[in-house]
């Protein structure tokens, strides 16, 4: 037992090895797990820095995306001075700095069907940092396939929810969740706004629920939904029940629909050469109000489309925009599922935030 540990990690770890739950053997059980955390935003910063300073040996980060001044108000674990670099290997560096024992291994990619399972089955554990139902149930599905668990945690606005998934023969986010809501229904950060801290709260969870599964010690949320309300500070847990009648997972599907797209640059070269698309805006109203791209003809949040939908031609070209792209890449699904030529539908990619960098840098990035 005493050779389990060198002596600084018996320095570094005493809080945990005093804890009769921890100790020696828990603490060289966790520098020998292995957790991947997708997504190093509001959820997957708390969690990574939590889950390093805990002593996991090994920690995968992957995310695609690259640090924004808007991400700051809540994703802690980047700092100002990494605006524009990848999150993932932005992460990892902060994390190298907290504790430089660990394996942090940045992937700068999507978490996509082609890679999720050779991905996934590299670690024992994953924590589900994203924003968007695809990746959720995409990360459910590969775990059920290889047999691992994951932590799910979501916020919006000031309410959180966290579960663990898949654990021990548990149920998992299929049984609570059969189909996947429309996604022009369901507002991200972007839109509906987040309470800063209530990231922190939830990933911290998270990263509890991983660290407990790793330990084997206490109960974790298997079969159980944790929301909170950070106004009331009031929390509830609701049960579920794996689903009998559901077949279970044995291959990955199709989470997403392939979507038209044009690039900024694409779209004034062509309208330089004559064509004239009706140009939607899918923002909010308070959006608008920040900037809008000239010659913009109609705005509907995003939300209200169903509602509205025959304020849109459907015989003309249409390019749909939003902040960065999700919401307007929602409302392209939505209108080409409701018949509209999916050849004349197109998401407009990186939306306000991708014209400011590649055609009008006068263009508010907010």
């Amino acid at each position: 037992m005493a050779d389990l540990l060198s002596d600084e990690e018996r320095r570094r770890y005493a809080r945990h090895l005093v804890l009769p739950l921890v100790g020696v053997s828990g603490q060289a059980k966790l520098l020998e797990s292995s957790i991947l955390v997708v997504g190093a935003g509001g959820l997957g910063s708390p969690a990574l820095l939590y889950l390093a300073a805990a002593g996991v040996g090994k920690i995968g980060i992957i995310d695609h995306d690259t640090v924004d001044i808007s991400n700051l108000q809540r994703q802690v674990i980047h700092a100002s001075s990494e605006i524009g670099q990848a999150k993932a290997e932005s992460a990892s560096r902060r994390l190298y700095e907290l504790n430089g024992d660990g394996q942090f291994l940045p992937i700068v990619d999507r978490l996509t069907e082609a890679n999720a399972l050779s991905i996934i089955s590299e670690y024992d554990v994953v924590i589900d940092g994203t924003d968007n139902f695809e990746s959720r149930y995409l990360i459910g599905d590969a775990c059920e396939i290889l047999g691992k668990p994951w932590i799910f945690g979501s916020v919006h606005r000031f309410e959180g929810q966290v579960s663990t998934f898949n654990h021990n023969g548990g149920p998992n986010y299929r049984d609570l969740f059969p189909e996947s809501p429309p996604p022009e229904l369901a507002p991200n950060c972007a839109e509906a706004g987040v309470l800063g801290v209530l990231p922190g709260l939830v990933g911290t969870i998270q990263a509890t629920e991983a660290l407990k599964i790793i330990l084997g010690i206490g109960e974790v949320l298997n079969g159980k939904l944790l929301a909170i309300d950070s106004l009331t500070m009031i929390t509830r847990v609701l049960t579920f029940n794996r689903n009998s009648d559901r077949a279970a997972v044995t291959t990955l599907g199709d989470y997403s629909m392939q979507l038209k797209s044009i690039s900024p640059l694409d779209f004034v070269s062509k309208k330089e050469g004559g064509w004239t698309p009706f140009l939607l805006d899918v923002r909010s109203e308070r959006e608008e109000g920040i900037v809008s791209l000239e010659a913009t003809d109609l705005r509907i949040t995003h939300t209200s489309v169903p509602g509205r939908v025959s304020e849109i031609p459907s015989d003309r070209d249409i390019v749909v925009y939003c902040r960065t792209g999700g919401r307007s890449a929602a409302v392209v699904r939505f209108l080409v599922q409701s018949g509209w030529d999916q050849e004349r539908v197109l998401n407009l990619e990186g939306g306000v935030h991708l014209w400011s960098d590649s055609i009008d840098s006068n263009i508010v990035k907010y």
